[in-house]
Formats: structure tokens, C-alpha cells, sequence
């Protein structure tokens, strides 16, 4: 045991005893989105008889942010005849919780200022009144309280923060000259275009070029085009990492080379009132963007009426309908009721869509071939009793990156509250990619992992930088467990025959998940939500 888990272990011990949380005020909040369902599903268990049944012009499968763009495009277009069934997570991945009057996020917690190809995000953005005037502007105005503020971001490193991701002092010169040659090389690809004419890393990506010169990184790792092009910085190999565990859920010698310049190369979004790079935020993350799209589609269909609760179990597609068996759950108890549609919208990952799509092979997706690796995740809110005592350097951020630390760092949810004086209380909210284990052996992990071995896990990066007084500054926690978080875009993802055949697919049963892109970010799920919705449309 090394001296910074002996002091957090015998802090804990100290307060409570080892196996217990009690110097919380109250036991730690656990969530596990989908997995009893999910289960339920795998299992096989015998679906009841339905006691009821809703017929609607267009169901849409889940609650996620594919599924709240259809229905919110449906909506702003006048098509006001489909339900949305919820799933078992309204939101998914950007999903939100609250401690009494703070707000943080359970999932994803930022979106990048949209480039001009992600026309799809600026229509969102203008209709929730976050992006003002022309939405087609190169520089458009964007809300201002959503509007990261300083200081955004530092990075811990030698015992000293520093401002930035990326440390920049107390390196080598040959650290700061490969990250100079890397940064200005991916600066040069925001504006290549393959042979196609199309930008060679474009978002979404499926705008991008299909030039096989450029779809041939897409053949190896992350690392191995590092190696290739002799970068060998260890500090530029281990940002480069971290990058790939952040957005994709595994470290960089297992994600794809093209996916990692796309992560650099591909967003290039311009404001007015906003430097270049800036991002938009909120102290709930994305799940501030679920709560004004599912207002948005209220005003417009009359009321809450278009969400249903329940998740489907079983998928067919049939002459002139598709039928869906849903499933409500009451505790133990389940019961069933049947949607019939005239065109339904799968809007779930593809995993789940295995499971309840009885021939989904029949639309070109094989599931033993077929389907994408998925990362497990762990996201974690802290409520801190106060704001704990800072080490030296940068000034505490909304962004707070751990050198080398197991985790991805922390979030202060009450960054953009901070405009004069720091409120009494904060949340941190703290994410882990378990990319150190092999996934199924991490989801094992996640399922059997006590509150305290959850809390140890979430903890890791807060407790080398705060110390053993991290647990004494605690109040209350909040740990939402995601065993299939996210596609991880492995090396020859773009060559998926089965992802891209569900992207064509335009019967009586669409497909409208980030699975499709093959990774999971809010761009990426919106735009095949705005493409099913551009179907159902004509």
C-alpha cells in the first residue's frame, strides 16, 4: 500500500471504521443506469402479457440526446403525433443531479463551440436562445453565462499547478518542442482536405473526407503513429492519452490514430464574444441542454404528453407498423403494454438494440462482428463541506487535470456560479475511465465493488492533491456507475459494414445513436437524431 492510500484509508478508519462511509452525512447516493433492465434483457427473463396499448405516428427508443433531437426536430417542424419511451435514464449520458440548490453533472459536462458543419448544433443552440443572431455566422453570439470563464482550465504536476492541460514547466526542451511541432501540425489539418474536398477531420464525422490516404490512420493506434513520426516526449505521450481516456473511454496504444487527430483536428468553432477554443457549460453539464430541449418540445406539443415511461424489450418491424413490447418496472413488479407505430426511431446503443431487435442482422448489423467496444465509466460528485485548501500554483479551476493519475481529473460544478464571491459550498465532480483494466473485467468490478471501493476509486485524483483531509471536507456523494458508457473507436471503426448500414437504413425502422459514429459526444448523437427526424420528414 503506498503512503497516499494508507493515509486515505487510515483517515476513513479513523472517522468511521475502514468498511463504512460515515463521516458522510448521509450513506453515498449510487446509481446504476440500465444495468438491472439490461440484465433483465441478457438474461432472457419471460416477458409478461401486455395490459395495454399506444398507437402513434413515430416512437422514438430512448431518452438519450439522438432521441430528445428527433423529437425535438419532429416538434419544431410541426409533427407533433410520437412519444418518446424514456428508457431507464432520461437524459443517458447527460444526465443530471442535484444537492439541494447545486446542480452537477452525471455524465457528459461540456460541448465545444460548433464548427460551421455542425449546422444541426447551432439550429439546437439558436432555438434554446444560447446562440444569438445569424446561427450560420463564422462568429456567432453565444449566452454568456454558458460561456466557460477563467480560469479554465490547469494541470498538476511535480506537487505544483499549473495553468493549462499540458505541463510546460519543469520539462525538457525536447518536451516542449515535440508539443510545439505536434499542435502546429494538427493546426494544418483543421484546414486539409482529402481528394474528395471534404475536410479530412470534420464534425460530424461523417462529413469528413473518405480519402483513403487520410482513412488509412484508421489501420493503426494512436501510439503507433506517435512512434511513427518519432514523438517521444513522455509528457506529449501521456496527454495524448489522457485525451484518448477522456473522449473515448481507453488509453491511446488501443484507440484508433485517426480518431485521435480527429479529437484535435476536427472541431474549429468561432464566437464573437468568446476566444477561440472556448466551450459552453453548465453546472449540470449537457444535462442543462436535456432539460431546455425537453421544455422546447413541451411548449410545442402541448405539454409532457409526448414522453412515456418504460423501456422496450422486444422490436419488430412489421408491413405497415412497427410494434414495440414495453416494459414498466415497479420495483420487482414489471408489467407490459404494446406502442404500434407508423415508423419508430432506435435511439438506444447498439448493445441494448441487439437484445430487443430479434433480426436486427437483417438491417446489415451483425452483433458478433459488428459490435463496437464499449467503455465502462465511473462519474462521482463530491458536495465539499467548504472549498478545501489549495497547493501552489494555478488558482483553483473548472477543469482540474491530475499528471499521471489514475483518474481524468475533476469538475467544479460551481465554476460558472463564481462571478464575485465563492459560494459556502461546492461540488466536485470526478471522472474515471477504467481504462487500466480489461472492460469486462472492469464492468465485473463496477457491479461488485462495495461503497467503499467505489468511493476509493472515485477519490484517487482528489486525494493526491488535497490529501487525507479530502475525506474530512466531504459532505455527501454522488456515484453514477456506467458499464457501457461509451463506443471506443478502435482501429478499423470506420470501416464498420454494420454501423454504416444502420446509418442508411430508411424503412419503418431508423437507427439514431453516437454508436453510429462509432464514439459518443453531443454533436455526434445529435446529428443522427436530426437525420432520423429528416426522414420521418421526407
Amino acid at each position: 500500500m503506498d503512503r497516499r492510500r494508507f493515509l486515505l484509508v487510515s483517515a476513513g478508519c479513523a472517522l468511521a471504521g475502514c468498511s463504512k462511509l460515515t463521516f458522510l452525512e448521509q450513506p453515498p447516493l449510487l446509481h446504476y443506469p440500465g444495468m438491472q433492465d439490461g440484465h433483465w434483457l441478457r438474461d432472457g427473463q419471460p416477458l409478461p402479457a401486455p395490459s395495454g396499448e399506444i398507437v402513434t405516428d413515430v416512437a422514438i427508443l430512448g431518452s438519450g440526446l439522438a432521441a430528445l433531437t428527433a423529437a425535438w426536430k419532429l416538434a419544431k417542424e410541426g409533427h407533433q403525433r410520437f412519444v418518446v419511451l424514456s428508457g431507464p435514464e432520461f437524459g443517458g449520458n447527460a444526465a443530471g443531479g442535484r444537492f439541494g440548490d447545486l446542480a452537477f453533472p452525471r455524465g457528459a459536462h461540456y460541448l465545444p463551440l460548433p464548427s460551421l458543419e455542425s449546422v444541426h448544433v447551432r439550429e439546437i443552440l439558436a432555438d434554446l436562445s444560447l446562440l444569438a443572431g445569424d446561427p450560420m455566422a463564422v462568429r456567432p453570439d453565444f449566452d454568456e453565462a454558458a460561456l466557460i470563464h477563467a480560469p479554465e482550465s490547469r494541470v498538476y504536476y511535480n506537487g505544483k499547478w499549473q495553468e493549462g492541460t499540458l505541463p510546460t514547466q519543469g520539462v525538457t526542451a525536447q518536451d516542449l518542442a515535440e508539443q510545439a511541432r505536434f499542435f502546429k501540425y494538427v493546426e494544418s489539418l483543421k484546414q486539409t482536405h482529402g481528394a474528395d474536398g471534404r475536410r479530412a477531420f470534420c464534425i460530424p464525422s461523417a462529413l469528413s473526407s473518405t480519402d483513403p490516404n487520410w482513412r488509412v490512420l484508421d489501420t493503426m493506434t494512436f501510439k503507433q503513429w506517435l512512434e511513427r513520426e518519432q514523438y517521444r516526449s513522455p509528457v506529449l505521450h501521456w496527454y495524448l492519452s489522457y485525451v484518448c481516456r477522456d473522449d473515448y473511454g481507453a488509453s491511446y496504444d488501443r484507440v484508433s490514430a485517426w480518431a485521435g487527430l480527429h479529437y484535435f483536428a476536427s472541431r474549429g468553432g468561432h464566437a464573437r464574444n468568446a476566444e477561440d477554443g472556448a466551450v459552453l457549460t453548465w453546472p449540470d453539464g449537457l444535462h442543462t441542454l436535456v432539460t431546455r430541449l425537453a421544455e422546447t418540445i413541451d411548449r410545442r406539443h402541448g405539454g409532457p404528453s409526448w414522453r412515456q415511461d418504460g423501456f422496450a424489450a422486444r422490436i419488430d418491424e412489421q408491413l405497415n407498423s412497427v410494434q414495440i413490447l414495453a416494459l414498466q418496472r415497479d420495483g420487482d413488479a414489471v408489467r407490459s403494454f404494446v406502442i404500434r407505430a407508423r415508423r419508430a426511431i432506435c435511439a438506444m446503443p447498439l448493445l441494448v438494440a441487439s437484445r430487443v431487435i430479434p433480426h436486427l442482422a437483417d438491417y446489415g448489423f451483425d452483433a458478433g462482428t459488428h459490435m463496437p467496444s464499449y467503455a465502462p465509466w465511473l462519474v462521482s460528485n463530491f458536495l465539499m463541506r467548504r472549498f478545501p485548501q489549495e497547493r501552489p500554483g494555478a488558482p483553483l479551476s473548472w477543469d482540474n487535470i491530475v499528471y499521471d493519475g489514475p483518474g481524468l481529473g475533476y469538475v467544479v460544478s460551481t465554476h460558472q456560479d463564481i462571478r464575485v464571491a465563492r459560494p459556502a459550498q461546492t461540488v466536485f465532480s470526478a471522472y474515471q475511465a477504467l481504462s487500466g483494466r480489461v472492460p469486462a473485467d472492469a464492468r465485473k468490478w463496477l457491479a461488485a465493488a462495495s461503497a467503499r471501493e467505489l468511493y476509493e476509486e472515485a477519490a484517487t485524483d482528489l486525494s493526491r492533491v488535497y490529501g487525507y483531509r479530502f475525506p474530512l471536507q466531504t459532505q455527501a456523494l454522488d456515484i453514477t456507475v456506467r458499464g457501457h458508457a461509451m463506443a471506443t473507436p478502435l482501429p478499423g471503426f470506420l470501416n464498420n459494414a454494420g454501423t454504416r448500414a444502420l446509418r442508411h437504413t430508411d424503412g419503418r425502422l431508423l437507427f439514431a445513436h453516437s454508436d453510429l459514429s462509432g464514439y459518443s459526444v453531443f454533436e455526434e448523437a445529435a446529428w443522427w437524431g436530426y437525420q432520423a427526424a429528416r426522414k420521418v420528414l421526407g
